[in-house]
């Protein structure tokens, strides 16, 4: 497992047991789509653990009642947050992060795919909400917009679709966005983190790191393509 010669302090690379025994199952050809599924979940919620611990608060909610009738301090998580997979292999982490989350958060999504020859991303789907109250509004809906929206995808490869990723919910007005991945490359990593957005404004949070791309842009050795793996496309 490779690791950044001295990755920013915004890059995070698990080093949980358990995540590296799973990264070494997950990458064989002989695991089923179903398997497949079972370990991105589990990968995601040990590293989203992790970077939910570090990334959130906790924030008193009122008070509750006991089934013997004594009555305790409600606690929950701030400050507001979006779920965000990108299409379509997003979506095998976003079970994961819900089940940790203590009540239901919004999960926007984002479609985008690499032109096969430039390796460059191209956005084929956003349903970003278009309208976004502006900071001097009463309105009680502005409460519901995300500081921060986590951008779930298992692979940062190339790391060009993190960039435009990243920079598309910057555009959109989170303060900030923390990427949850299951592997990346090294180049990856630096790449998301130097031209996704400015210092402070993204986090990743990652279950591995491999040294390097092929000339398909494919992490090697990598885990081959996870949305594929996932949907049973291989050979598309």
């Amino acid at each position: 497992m490779a690791q950044p010669a001295t990755p920013p302090s915004s890059i995070h690379i698990s080093t949980h047991p358990c995540v590296r025994a799973k990264l070494s199952q997950i990458r064989s050809k002989d695991v089923n789509a179903r398997e497949t599924q079972s370990m991105v979940h589990e990968i995601a919620l040990i590293v989203a653990c992790d970077a939910l611990a570090s990334e959130l608060q906790t924030v008193s909610s009122g008070t509750g009642e006991t089934p013997l009738g004594y009555e305790y301090t409600t606690e929950t998580t701030s400050p507001k947050i979006a779920l965000v997979p990108i299409l379509r292999s997003g979506l095998g982490m976003v079970d994961a992060l819900q089940s940790l989350l203590p009540s239901p958060v919004a999960v926007h999504h984002l479609g985008l795919f690499r032109e096969p020859t430039t390796l460059q991303p191209v956005e084929y789907y956003n349903n970003l909400p278009y309208h976004r109250p502006s900071t001097s509004s009463t309105d009680h809906t502005l409460s519901l917009h995300p500081d921060i929206a986590i951008l779930l995808d298992p692979i940062i490869a190339t790391g060009g679709t993190s960039v435009a990723a990243i920079q598309t919910l910057l555009e959109w007005g989170v303060k900030k966005v923390i990427v949850i991945a299951i592997l990346a490359s090294v180049g990856g990593l630096r790449r998301a983190i130097a031209e996704g957005g400015r210092e402070g404004e993204v986090e990743i949070w990652v279950g591995g790191c491999d040294p390097e791309v092929d000339s398909r842009g494919m992490i090697r050795p990598g885990m081959g393509d996870v949305g594929d793996r996932l949907f049973l496309t291989i050979g598309k």
